[in-house]
């Protein structure tokens, strides 16, 4: 590429930054609140809790069968009827971020939970502690090793998944890039350096889980 085609993304790099950082706000705030609330989930559902148990499988089973973008109209529109005013399209867009995400990281934290071998939780029993301070103590420390892999790959899918935000005008990283190309009418050249930088982002992403993978293993 010659200077002249690098002029548009040059010009532009503030408002294509400010869109990156909030893809990346999206892509952290989702991944830490679905893990807490996958967490609960994965609880309820190991412990088999009356109730509980069957509606967080129904919860888990239901946000997994339905579309990402399906979900984000469902609390762009849902959550003001229910609060009776606006809470904004980024509020919005957070909420079903959470929600979604938490269904798939609880099938990893339950996963994860039941790798670690029957003979640990037998000896936590042995030794007079609880389920919570069993998970606490002795599952989840010994989980996450073999889940951490699987957590760093679920947060590169939703860093790609946060350019669905467009449809509530949220002016995410690949918005922005939309705006800039339609404004220069440089499309080649604005979705090629789209491209290099969500693949140099995946690329990171999926060498820590790579490593992270081998870690666990030699462990």
């Amino acid at each position: 590429m010659s200077a002249s085609d690098l002029a548009p993304i040059t010009n532009s790099l503030p408002f294509l930054l400010q869109g990156l950082g909030l893809s990346v706000l999206l892509t952290a705030i989702a991944m830490v609140g679905g893990i807490v609330l996958g967490l609960v989930i994965a609880l309820v559902r190991l412990t088999r809790v009356p109730v509980l148990a069957p509606f967080a499988a129904l919860y888990v089973n239901g946000f997994r069968a339905v579309p990402l973008i399906l979900v984000i109209f469902w609390f762009y529109f849902l959550v003001p009827l229910l609060l009776g005013r606006s809470v904004g399209a980024l509020y919005s867009v957070l909420i079903a971020f959470v929600m979604f995400e938490g269904a798939y990281y609880s099938e990893i934290m339950r996963a994860g939970l039941q790798s670690v071998r029957v003979g640990q939780w037998q000896a936590a029993k042995a030794l007079g502690l609880g389920y919570l301070q069993t998970v606490r103590l002795i599952a989840l420390p010994q989980a996450l090793r073999n889940m951490a892999p699987l957590m760093v790959t679920q947060g590169v899918i939703l860093f790609q998944d946060t350019a669905l935000v467009y449809v509530v005008s949220l002016h995410d990283f690949m918005t922005s890039v939309s705006i800039v190309a339609n404004n220069t009418s440089s499309p080649v050249e604005m979705y090629v350096f789209a491209a290099l930088v969500y693949l140099a982002i995946c690329q990171v992403g999926n060498a820590l889980a790579g490593r992270l993978k081998r870690a666990s293993r030699t462990a």
